[in-house]
């Protein structure tokens, strides 16, 4: 396995939450509510034309060989993912992430709910970018290294604002700085982990690639119907959120179409 090749990839996601966590060093009290519809609708853009060009096509393409019944590992996988989110979601206790939440719970069981809802959205990106990097080690031609790249970089991109969506909030409450960047950390060391145990997965079994690709696509979409494209359009000026959906959209079909 060329690791050299492979650890930039998986540690970019990664890279991409702990300076969103940085932020507590230089803002102040929490995020506007507009501010967080743009980088919410931004992060739901990338991660929607992520699951349509990095995951779905490929596993559509390393499935022509069945011919007519092609679309049969992408849409099993696709709703597997879906399932499996869905599951997670019931069984996991969080709360979603919404900077702006005045509900009764505060303090530090809503803090540590806020967390677990963003390590479990990194979860599906992890696995993301650990069967697009597989893809290119079975070496059949359907993901290319710059395209599986190119996933890593626009996940990066998306998790910033969700490095602050944990880090903001603790900043608020009074926690130290260390403390709050920490935890920010924290929640997006699931995302390596999750890539490094998906690329061994598929290695052992090759012919569940195109499943593994859908399902992480399912995964992703789920997180972006779910969570994101409700909080982004909820309130005044949701065409902030719509607008940057657009914008991370069209940017992650460029970087996949490009490097790709």
């Amino acid at each position: 396995m060329p690791i050299a090749q492979i650890a930039p990839g998986i540690l970019l996601p990664f890279l991409g939450t702990s300076l969103g966590a940085a932020m507590a060093f230089v803002l102040k009290g929490q995020i506007s509510p507009t501010v967080q519809k743009l980088l919410t609708g931004f992060a739901a853009g990338v991660m929607m034309a992520a699951s349509f060009w990095s995951l779905l096509q490929p596993a559509l393409e390393s499935s022509a060989h069945m011919g007519s019944l092609s679309f049969v590992p992408a849409a099993v996988g696709f709703m597997v993912g879906i399932g499996f989110l869905l599951l997670l979601d019931e069984v996991t206790p969080h709360t979603h992430m919404d900077l702006q939440d005045e509900g009764p719970e505060t303090g530090l069981r809503r803090t540590t709910k806020l967390i677990l809802a963003v390590t479990l959205h990194n979860i599906p990106e992890g696995m993301a970018v650990g069967v697009v990097y597989a893809g290119w080690l079975a070496d059949g031609g359907t993901v290319s290294s710059t395209a599986a790249l190119a996933l890593a970089l626009g996940i990066a991109i998306q998790n910033f604002p969700e490095g602050a969506i944990v880090s903001m909030p603790l900043r608020a409450e009074g926690m130290d700085k260390g403390k709050t960047f920490w935890y920010g950390v924290l929640s997006g060391a699931v995302e390596p982990i999750a890539s490094v145990v998906t690329i061994l997965a598929s290695r052992l079994v090759v012919p569940l690639l195109p499943y593994l690709l859908a399902f992480a696509a399912g995964a992703m979409m789920y997180v972006v119907v779910e969570e994101l494209i409700p909080e982004m359009s909820e309130g005044k000026h949701s065409n902030v959120g719509t607008i940057a959906f657009s914008l991370g959209f069209v940017l992650m079909m460029i970087l996949d179409v490009a490097l790709g």
